[in-house]
């Protein structure tokens, strides 16, 4: 109980600083448009760009909301119709952007603002604090399951090494704004630590919540699966038909299958559902994404490696960060393979996924999500020089992002 107290004192410690800090920055410092990060965001960013954008305008607790945020809030307040966000689509055959997020987030958006109205704020800052909150108990989430997960083999300085490195992870300051990260990883690496624990049931509500906050959240079939075998249930299917349907021998492992292949089952539904043709109708008109486009990948890749060498240094920091953590991301799915094998190929799968299927500039985002990297950080920082210096390396790169992104600048 000390271990999870200290965890809990930590992450509030946490979450008031970074908002507290991202406050400061924005009082204190004046961005300079336009963006050089990236291709795109030379044209899309300048002053007064969001102007068209109610979701992204109230004054309260604006720095925790940019970009992608003006979706969930509107599908929150008004549902994925809200005409405040931009058509997509021909006239008699269009969708709001909106229907490009996924559902579970929005919803628990909404489920909390219910008590919030008790504050008297209006709907879209009683939305804003909803998300945070729900981000930040993702976060929490995440940070108990990381604890419980290295404990055992590190001891309780580990587990606590793997929560803190959680939350001070260069792009760790989204786990407390209004964007998926915060939840998903409570869900991902909640799911992994129920797993281990065997406890089925809860890996698998943990598991259909993830695959219906983020699609890449499908991939968690496949530690549900690696647990399903490793569990020696298979081996109880080869017993005739008539002795399962008639003596019920084997409704137990076929009951655990189920409950592994929750997942994919959920994911089947929402994709031929409205919601998940309108998903991939907006995707594929508007952002110009499929699945696995290796070609794609590709070239987004080669142009990222390229802007290293070009003259403008905005986007070649902005990449050479995202190259340096896919590196890391990488190696740590490695090093986890024996011991942490559900960690490890859920981490694989989603890192292949999004390198697949999204742009190179969110790479070091969904790597967050990852619970190999933590996994794999928590043992190198037995070495007390690493621990010091990734420590400072990774508070210096989140505080830096976070202010850029409380100022509306291009982040991942």
């Amino acid at each position: 109980m000390k271990s999870i107290r200290t965890i809990i004192l930590i992450w509030l410690a946490w979450a008031i600083l970074v908002i507290g800090f991202q406050a400061w920055t924005v009082a204190r410092l004046v961005p300079r448009f336009p963006d050089y990060g990236l291709t795109w965001t030379v044209t899309e960013t300048g002053p007064g760009y969001q102007q068209n954008q109610p979701y992204l305008l109230e004054p309260f607790m604006n720095q925790q909301v940019a970009w992608d945020s003006e979706y969930y809030l509107a599908i929150a307040i008004g549902g994925y119709n809200d005409p405040a966000t931009d058509l997509v689509g021909s006239p008699g055959h269009q969708f709001t952007k909106s229907y490009s997020f996924l559902p579970f987030f929005p919803l628990l958006i909404r489920l909390f603002m219910f008590p919030l109205k008790l504050l008297g704020l209006t709907p879209i800052p009683t939305a804003t604090l909803a998300g945070v909150i729900v981000s930040a108990l993702g976060a929490l989430g995440a940070m108990l399951a990381l604890y419980d997960i290295r404990r055992d083999s590190l001891g309780e300085d580990g587990g606590l090494r793997a929560a803190f490195y959680l939350i001070i992870f260069p792009t760790g300051f989204f786990l407390i704004q209004v964007y998926t990260e915060g939840l998903f990883v409570g869900l991902v690496f909640g799911c992994i630590a129920m797993l281990r624990r065997k406890q089925w049931v809860y890996a698998a509500l943990l598991a259909a919540g993830a695959t219906l906050t983020r699609a890449v959240g499908v991939s968690l079939i496949v530690p549900t699966m690696i647990a399903w075998f490793r569990s020696g249930d298979w081996s109880d299917l080869d017993l005739e038909w008539r002795q399962i349907f008639l003596q019920g021998i084997a409704w137990r492992p076929l009951a655990r299958l189920v409950l592994a292949l929750a997942p994919l089952i959920t994911f089947l539904i929402w994709k031929f559902s409205y919601y998940g043709m309108a998903f991939d109708f907006v995707e594929r008109t508007f952002f110009g994404s499929t699945f696995m486009n290796i070609n794609r990948a590709i070239q987004d890749w080669s142009q990222a490696f390229h802007s290293l060498s070009m003259d403008i240094p905005q986007r070649g920091v902005n990449y050479l960060l995202i190259i340096v953590l896919f590196s890391i991301a990488l190696v740590a799915c490695f090093k986890c393979m024996k011991d942490y094998p559900e960690a490890a190929w859920v981490s694989l799968a989603i890192i292949l996924i999004s390198w697949g299927s999204g742009p190179a500039s969110g790479m070091h985002r969904y790597i967050l999500t990852t619970p190999a990297i933590f996994i794999a950080l928590a043992d190198w920082g037995k070495n007390p020089v690493f621990d010091r210096v990734w420590t400072v390396t990774s508070v210096l790169w989140m505080g830096f992002l976070s202010a850029m992104f409380a100022m509306n600048l291009w982040v991942a």
